[in-house]
């Protein structure tokens, strides 16, 4: 029942342009789901990351897990794509890297622009995300689902352009003088 009441209150969060103001702050939501949900799924709430651990670790909440188990394989994709760019072997252990990561990975990784590259790997983000989004909106899952886009929304909005060159030029300069990058923390 709590999730009802929770949710009633939230904004929508579809058709958000780039331009668009946020309709919640991160705060504000945080502020609702310490109200309304229980101790549990707060505990859970408060697992979500946009980014994953290299090995798999249970939040205790599937949907979660799903949502870090896709960045992770994306993540691993970019890597892996990366790596053979460069000419060296990057090791999946046994993890199958699903073609449309890999697909998603190459076309990132051969945008000349860094932000255009971000963008699109964003796109991909949502788009993975709205496949699993929860039928009943009323749920515990669709709490999580709603939060997991959130942080993107915020993330995507926290780029700086000047800053994220400067970054840019920053870590691939790095980059090319080392040869053991680690990609996923």
């Amino acid at each position: 029942m709590a999730e009802y009441y929770l949710v009633s209150q939230l904004p929508s969060l579809d058709g958000i342009g780039e331009n668009t103001p946020m309709p919640i702050t991160e705060e504000r939501f945080d502020e609702l789901c310490e109200r309304f949900l229980g101790k549990k799924t707060w505990d859970e709430m408060k697992k979500i990351t946009l980014v994953p651990t290299r090995e798999p670790v249970s939040t205790g909440s599937g949907f979660i897990d799903a949502w870090l188990s896709a960045e992770r394989l994306l993540r691993l994709a970019l890597a892996k794509v990366r790596a053979e760019r460069m000419k060296k072997s990057f090791d999946t252990g046994d993890v199958l890297l699903p073609a449309e990561y890999l697909k998603a990975a190459a076309m990132a990784t051969e945008t000349e622009n860094p932000m255009e590259a971000e963008n699109y790997l964003n796109s991909f983000r949502l788009t993975s995300l709205e496949g699993m989004r929860p039928s009943d909106s009323f749920s515990t899952d669709y709490i999580f689902y709603y939060a997991i886009k959130l942080k993107l929304l915020w993330r995507i909005r926290g780029f700086d352009k000047s800053a994220g060159e400067a970054a840019y030029k920053n870590i691939y300069g790095s980059v090319l003088d080392r040869a053991d990058t680690e990609v996923i923390e």
